[in-house]
């Protein structure tokens, strides 16, 4: 089979054998906002020459902007509920082509989130480890934070922190005391640490921000420190809001001091680290989870034996 994760800014491809490797993958940054109203050629040119089908696609692909919105199906939901409501495309080939919904929930207090693509890499990221239920963290511009049991995504949350780091780094005062695009292990330790002892008030992550500033104009951080301070303060205060951490004694409430992270080796890195700080024990999934869900997704739907 052929699976494909197509989010907003990029496309890529993976030809799978029957145990679902990777045989060969591509590439392409005609993510759906450059590719619309050309999803079939785009398709049809990056997995030209690859005899296999069907093909099932993943990611924003799915959404009110992509080829065809595939409607969002209620959580709790595991493998079969997502089989059963692909949304079938026509293309000008041959080729069987679906699209894997995305979930929605509401939260405690009623409020809808959603997802679309990481619903197939947390049922990948279990396959892969072979597991059925915990506690997985899928860092990135919006962070996902899931809770699985018996196979099932039981719920999940959406934190912003990547796309706030960028907006305060690119369009405040902030990013003008900050020297260099390297986040800084010191700097990044500092903001974890903060955000450890912030536990307080909603609102006081947004006068906390201000440190940023206030510490360098005292010379109590580096500008080489500062884009790693306020990525920690961010990632760290993430981490507290999403999962209960350990006590003192080691013991933590709800989910465990356990989580599994999705993400690419440098973000995992930097979220297993924090982690690490705050008491958590992280385990990072191994590469290509998207496709593992591909083919949980495919054999649930009977695409695939």
């Amino acid at each position: 089979m052929i699976g494909i994760d197509w989010g907003t800014s990029s496309l890529r491809a993976y030809l799978l054998d029957p145990d679902g490797r990777v045989l060969e993958r591509r590439v392409s940054s005609e993510g759906i906002l450059s590719a619309a109203g050309r999803f079939g050629a785009v398709l049809d040119g990056l997995i030209s020459g690859w005899p296999a089908e069907p093909v099932l696609m993943s990611g924003m692909i799915g959404s009110r902007q992509g080829w065809a919105e595939a409607p969002y199906v209620a959580c709790p939901a595991g493998a079969g509920a997502l089989a059963a409501q692909l949304r079938r495309v026509t293309t000008a080939g041959p080729r069987g082509v679906h699209i894997v919904p995305g979930l929605a929930m509401l939260d405690g207090e009623g409020i809808p989130d959603v997802m679309r693509g990481e619903e197939t890499q947390v049922l990948g990221a279990l396959a892969a480890l072979g597991r059925s239920s915990g506690r997985i963290v899928l860092p990135g511009t919006h962070s996902k934070w899931v809770s699985v049991a018996d196979g099932c995504i039981t719920g999940f949350s959406t934190y912003m922190t990547g796309e706030v780091f960028a907006a305060l780094k690119g369009h405040t005062i902030l990013g003008r005391t900050m020297d260099g695009e390297e986040i800084d292990e010191g700097g990044f330790a500092r903001g974890v640490e903060q955000a450890r002892g912030d536990c307080g008030p909603p609102g006081r992550l947004l006068h906390r921000i201000f440190s940023t500033r206030t510490l360098g104009l005292f010379e109590r951080l580096a500008p080489r420190e500062a884009a790693g301070y306020l990525s920690g303060l961010l990632v760290g205060a993430e981490i507290v809001a999403a999962t209960p951490l350990p006590d003192e004694g080691g013991s933590s409430a709800g989910v465990g001091s356990g989580i599994v992270v999705v993400a690419n080796s440098a973000l995992a890195a930097l979220y297993a680290d924090a982690a690490g700080r705050l008491g958590l024990s992280a385990e990072v999934a191994p590469a290509d989870c998207v496709t593992a869900g591909h083919g949980v997704i495919a054999r649930a739907a009977r695409l695939v034996a």
